[in-house]
């Protein structure tokens, strides 16, 4: 990437030498980028930001004020190891986010994927794997770990502890705490947490047929509320998902849960 053009950068902005900046990337006042950061082209830093550890972030997106990326993480066997955070293009970051980098204990390293809204106040730990298109509300709080599949919705407040994987295109209603796995395209919302039904609004806005719909909800009943065991619902879910490849999605996640779903 080349130097970014330094008219972009306020005079009172802290960029370290080695930081590699794309083209047209602006950095406000008081902002700190230290030099194991990379930032792509036509990315926006606010005022007040502090970039630091090995931290990759792509084109294209909108880092507001006060945020704090790539900070070492909040795990207390971390000893300092050369563990990343990564971010895609086009998310939009709000007012005083903060994303940690990774461990050794997992991958070594956080990812955002691409064209998420991640709202004021949102934390995001160590070694967690959020996708694309994702929108999570002011103040949500991600554990380790955490796992969240594209076009998922959090509601503000929402509490999510380590290791909970959220499915692609579940809904996570406002002050949730979510304690187990979501499946994907499940709305889910109270206090326990439960499942409230299929985020049909959501799929209709992006381009579900009716037909999709619909083995999705004939999969929701089996799993919610035929009485079938987990095993035997799972098994029932598996023979629908031979002709309905959205289903199939589901059954998949189910396969990979680890902490039991919410139910």
């Amino acid at each position: 990437m080349q130097a970014a053009h330094i008219s972009l950068i306020h005079p009172s902005a802290i960029v370290d030498a080695r930081a590699k900046l794309g083209n047209n990337v602006s950095v406000g006042a008081y902002s700190v980028i230290d030099g194991d950061v990379e930032i792509g082209d036509n990315t926006s830093v606010g005022h007040h930001c502090v970039i630091t550890g090995r931290t990759r972030i792509g084109a294209d997106n909108r880092i507001f004020h006060f945020v704090s990326l790539g900070e070492a993480n909040q795990d207390k066997k971390y000893n300092n190891e050369p563990t990343r955070l990564e971010i895609g293009d086009r998310n939009t970051i709000r007012e005083y986010c903060s994303f940690n980098r990774g461990t050794i204990q997992d991958t070594g390293t956080t990812h955002i994927g691409n064209d998420n809204w991640l709202m004021a106040y949102v934390h995001i730990a160590h070694d967690c794997v959020v996708g694309n298109n994702t929108t999570i509300a002011n103040c949500t709080q991600l554990a380790g770990h955490v796992q969240v599949g594209d076009w998922a919705t959090l509601g503000g407040f929402t509490g999510v502890h380590q290791f909970v994987k959220i499915g692609a295109h579940a809904m996570c209603g406002v002050s949730s705490v979510v304690l187990m796995d979501i499946p994907p395209y499940v709305t889910v919302g109270g206090n326990p947490l439960a499942a409230v039904g299929v985020n049909s609004e959501g799929l209709k806005r992006r381009g579900y047929s009716p037909e999709q719909i619909a083995h999705l909800k004939r999969a929701y009943k089996i799993l919610y509320r035929s009485g079938l065991t987990f095993a035997e619902a799972k098994a029932a879910l598996e023979t629908e998902a031979l002709n309905a490849p959205e289903v199939h999605v589901l059954t998949e996640f189910l396969n990979r849960s680890t902490r039991g779903i919410v139910r």
